[in-house]
């Protein structure tokens, strides 16, 4: 069995810095930490380095493509919150340490004609990107796609073992009536079926989200007893009364800013000029990265950075996030793996320290998902490690400084 000892490193463990500045792994596990390498090691220095658990995004739709893509700026865990990478199907992924690891919510729960389906054709996209589309893509693949269209409490609770049976890690309900996207007067999942939904879904043991761009929708699905949000509200200023409401909730936010700036018609044009971010992408992600959704530019980004500081000023859960999708320019402002690192440079600005930032992308997410092999260093964890020059502990920006990423301990590249 292949052993690599990482030494003379600074390690953030997912929670803090610890005294200890090596890591042994054995195979695809972390064996140990702190301690002499022993003889046979094949020797990393870290010297001037940062370890860091592998970063973990929480709101993605994804490609084999874009898992890849993730992978090398350290991104080891993509959470789709719509697509196809569910638990039965995403065999070419768990084993190919070339790309991210992922998991599921399958399809969104959302009512016939409801939210997403602004977003196809003329709206910003069209059926062509998505991912049974491509020209390789075996219509057999996805011939159990589960389309949990609903509009009635009984519904709802009939697709949730349906969800379920084809591998859905998590539930995603879409509340949304179209007004952020440009879009009023969606159909609106009503709080009476939500709530049945969510039942069933915990009743079965599974974890639910939310899709929610406006305070009354968010206001819905926490009525509706949801376990976390997977977007935060931009429509208005946040109050005492709604944020008060989320942390009585229980319930984590994954605010994903880069999205809320990007629906306001703010691209991502100056973290797309770093030579860090630019030399991994090509010129359609670099396209899409310096445009932007632009349909909600009535959209104040100061309001919704101060609604990230007042969540976790009153102590809610927050996940780093980016909701990013395909390299077009209509779906614009993010970029997969790339995004993360400017999400946690958002969330400073909002007045995170750059520490509980970097927990947002490692420890949070995976103790809310339920993920306990991964987001931390720890002994018999998995060997998702992503080692950084410099120190994102005190400037956070470090993160995009990559020398080495491992994923389950095989290492996807070092830096010449």
């Amino acid at each position: 069995m292949n052993t690599t000892a990482i030494v003379n490193a600074r390690i953030f463990d997912g929670e803090e810095v610890i005294p200890e500045t090596s890591v042994l792994i054995e195979g695809a596990r972390i064996v140990s930490i702190g301690g002499q390498a022993p003889d046979d090691a094949q020797i990393v220095d870290g010297r001037g380095a940062t370890l860091l658990p592998g970063l973990i995004d929480a709101h993605v739709h994804t490609s084999l493509e874009a898992l890849e893509l993730a992978l090398t700026f350290g991104v080891t865990t993509e959470l789709e919150m719509q697509g196809m990478f569910t638990r039965d199907r995403r065999g070419a992924v768990t084993d190919d340490d070339r790309l991210a690891d992922v998991r599921s919510a399958g399809f969104g729960i959302t009512p016939p004609g409801g939210h997403p389906s602004e977003l196809m054709g003329d709206g910003g996209g069209d059926d062509d990107d998505a991912p049974w589309e491509a020209e390789d893509a075996d219509p057999e693949q996805w011939s159990d796609i589960v389309m949990p269209f609903s509009s009635t409490p009984d519904e709802a609770v009939a697709f949730i073992p349906r969800l379920q049976a084809t591998g859905s890690d998590y539930i995603k309900f879409m509340i949304d009536d179209g007004a952020v996207e440009g879009a009023p007067g969606l159909p609106l999942l009503d709080d009476a079926t939500i709530a049945a939904g969510v039942e069933e879904a915990h009743r079965r043991g599974l974890l639910t989200v939310a899709h929610t761009l406006t305070v009354d929708a968010t206001a819905s699905a926490i009525a509706g007893g949801i376990d976390g949000f997977v977007h935060l509200f931009m429509d208005r200023p946040s109050t005492p009364e709604i944020i008060d409401s989320i942390a009585a909730s229980g319930a984590f936010v994954v605010p994903c800013v880069v999205l809320n700036a990007s629906m306001m018609g703010i691209p991502a044009t100056e973290f797309a000029a770093d030579p860090r971010v630019r030399a991994r992408l090509d010129d359609a992600w670099i396209a899409t990265l310096e445009s932007s959704y632009d349909r909600y530019p009535q959209g104040d980004l100061d309001d919704v950075l101060a609604s990230v500081r007042a969540l976790h000023d009153a102590g809610v859960d927050l996940l780093v996030g980016t909701d990013v999708s395909f390299p077009l320019p209509t779906l614009g402002g993010m970029a997969h793996g790339a995004s993360v690192h400017h999400e946690l440079q958002l969330l400073v600005r909002a007045g995170l320290t750059p520490p509980e930032a970097l927990r947002a992308a490692t420890a949070t997410p995976a103790r809310r998902f339920g993920l306990a092999d991964r987001g931390r260093i720890r002994e018999s964890l998995r060997a998702d490690l992503v080692l950084v020059d410099g120190d994102p502990t005190a400037r956070i920006s470090d993160t995009l400084n990559i020398r080495q990423v491992w994923r389950r301990g095989t290492p996807l590249f070092a830096r010449q």
